[in-house]
């Protein structure tokens, strides 16, 4: 790799294409250096292109919209600085095709991410482009994993104050692409992932006899299960209401009563969180869906209003506000 300063914003841009998989130029210049002109992202991106680190396509529908991802080169440079290390390589597409095939479901993920970024820039709290990590995998047993569209990092409160709290979001972002129902059933996986406990080695059993019982796989990696947000999108609203259904129906199944006690499950058009800022009250909570609600704090079911945040993640609850990447090691070898 020649010609790439390892201190500039160059090393950013191709961690963030590849931790956020695919980006519009604008959606960079937002994420990475909103204050300058965008005529210096543009020269960065190209720059990484000449380099053969990020690779782009034009959508010629969207106004020659172009949209930059990264190569397997860049994946694989990226991967081993610190900010990335032990997470597990996305999987990059192998030609501009393969791209344009991606590129929906892919931007509007990064649209989502950038959504909050912005929300916590105008209100002075802390999201850094990097606690936005979409598809990070989460085993529930028997081959078969949760792998969320994004988990979110979030620290609420003043960036100079100590008495934040440390926020932490699975994000689902649905283009309406498949039924309803597909999407009322990803509350069951999430409830299998709150209550997943892997089954020790047979090596481990004897070793384990009369040492404390086995926890959750989530406790390994959070100190509360994440709350779960549903971004809906590619439809209008009669598609918006009759998916905010069939999550409430789902929510009404006495299996997941325990789930749904413990972690907040909230929905809100993308419409809704662009215009208004996710931090708004443009939340319903599936078991409410008449209510809105902020996402940053726990929807009280019996106000429209939002409720104090669970007890927990007060300040103290993570000293720092940036995520603990090496658990991402663990969950790739898990």
């Amino acid at each position: 790799m020649t010609d790439v300063d390892a201190g500039s914003g160059d090393r950013m841009a191709l961690a963030v294409l590849a931790q956020y998989r695919m980006a519009t130029t604008e959606q960079m210049h937002q994420i990475l250096s909103p204050g300058v002109r965008i005529e210096q992202t543009r020269r960065r991106l190209a720059k990484l292109r000449v380099e053969g680190l990020v690779d782009r396509i034009t959508l010629p529908q969207a106004g020659r919209t172009r949209v930059w991802f990264p190569t397997q080169y860049g994946v694989q440079v990226a991967c081993e600085w610190p900010e990335l290390r032990g997470r597990r390589p996305p999987k990059t597409v192998s030609d501009r095709t393969a791209a344009r095939l991606r590129v929906g479901h892919a931007l509007t993920v990064t649209e989502t991410g950038l959504a909050f970024l912005q929300d916590a820039r105008r209100r002075g709290e802390l999201c850094r482009p990097l606690d936005w990590i979409p598809e990070v995998y989460h085993p529930i047993g028997s081959g078969e994993a949760v792998i969320p569209d994004a988990l979110l990092f979030y620290r609420r409160g003043s960036q100079d104050g100590d008495g934040g709290a440390m926020l932490r979001a699975f994000v689902e972002v649905d283009r309406a692409t498949t039924g309803p129902e597909r999407l009322a059933a990803k509350l069951n996986s999430y409830a299998r992932l709150h209550g997943y406990v892997p089954a020790p080695a047979p090596g481990r059993r004897q070793r384990l006899a009369g040492a404390e019982p086995l926890q959750e796989e989530w406790r390994r990696h959070y100190p509360l299960f994440p709350r779960l947000l549903f971004v809906l999108d590619g439809t209008g609203p009669a598609g918006i209401k009759t998916r905010i259904k069939a999550l409430r129906a789902a929510a009404a199944d006495p299996a997941l009563a325990g789930f749904l006690r413990e972690v907040p499950v909230l929905v809100a058009p993308l419409v809704d969180v662009l215009q208004g800022g996710p931090a708004e009250p443009v939340w319903r909570p599936v078991q409410d869906p008449r209510s809105t609600v902020s996402w940053s704090h726990s929807p009280s079911l019996k106000t429209p209003h939002a409720a104090p945040a669970r007890p927990g993640e007060a300040a103290g609850a993570t000293p720092d506000h940036r995520p603990d990447h090496s658990w991402s090691q663990r969950c790739a070898a898990s």
